[in-house]
């Protein structure tokens, strides 16, 4: 495995080749920043994109849903956009065409597999619940067979796809820079609340340091 993606007709950045990234520890950082993802797929010659949540594992990303899913029936085998996106900011600048978005972002591209060995399956919803919330899985009441069941993992080798990254302030015509415009930047950021405990959680029940100090991004 190289520590570089090729650059692919579909991977290139046809233009701002700056902003693009092919190392791989710049893709798994943000892979690894940011559960939430998006997957385009094809189902019955339509195109779709589905919401849902992605977990890195090595040189391969997985994401799960429902065993009665059409849309996970559908990406098995078959070529599917996997992407992920961080806001980071809006730049504002002197002209409406050059006002822009810091982010960080990566489209993967490949072919979908889906996870059939039940200890697998087991082992990869483990590591996703892991992942997030560190230690949670092994205090949890074990999975039923049933709840395997109604669950599909899907996974992708991580082997054709790209970064795209933008930082810092606006970036305007040199003539512009003389007019009496306000330009910069508005920064954001994702904020974690104070956990809300289940009223129904037995008295006693202590909160657990991986809610305690959970963080995200």
């Amino acid at each position: 495995m190289t520590d570089t993606l090729p650059v692919t007709e579909r991977s290139r950045l046809r233009r701002l080749h700056e902003r693009g990234h092919f190392d791989r520890d710049t893709i798994n950082a943000i892979l690894d920043a940011q559960p939430m993802c998006h997957v385009g797929y094809v189902m019955e010659g339509r195109p779709y994109v589905t919401p849902t949540l992605q977990w890195r594992e090595g040189n391969h990303v997985y994401w799960h849903g429902s065993s009665a899913s059409r849309a996970l029936r559908a990406q098995k085998e078959a070529e599917v956009c996997l992407t992920v996106s961080i806001l980071d900011g809006f730049v504002l600048a002197r002209s409406g065409m050059h006002h822009s978005l810091n982010t960080r972002s990566v489209m993967l591209f490949g072919t979908a597999f889906k996870v059939e060995d039940p200890e697998e399956k087991l082992t990869k919803l483990g590591n996703f619940v892991n992942q997030l919330y560190p230690g949670r899985y092994e205090t949890l009441r074990p999975d039923h067979a049933q709840d395997l069941k109604a669950t599909t993992v899907m996974g992708m080798e991580i082997s054709e796809g790209a970064a795209k990254l933008r930082a810092g302030g606006p970036k305007d015509e040199d003539e512009d820079y003389a007019l009496p415009i306000w330009a910069g930047e508005i920064p954001v950021r994702m904020v974690v609340g104070e956990p809300i405990p289940d009223p129904r959680n037995l008295e006693g029940v202590e909160m657990p340091d991986h809610v305690r100090d959970f963080r995200y991004l």
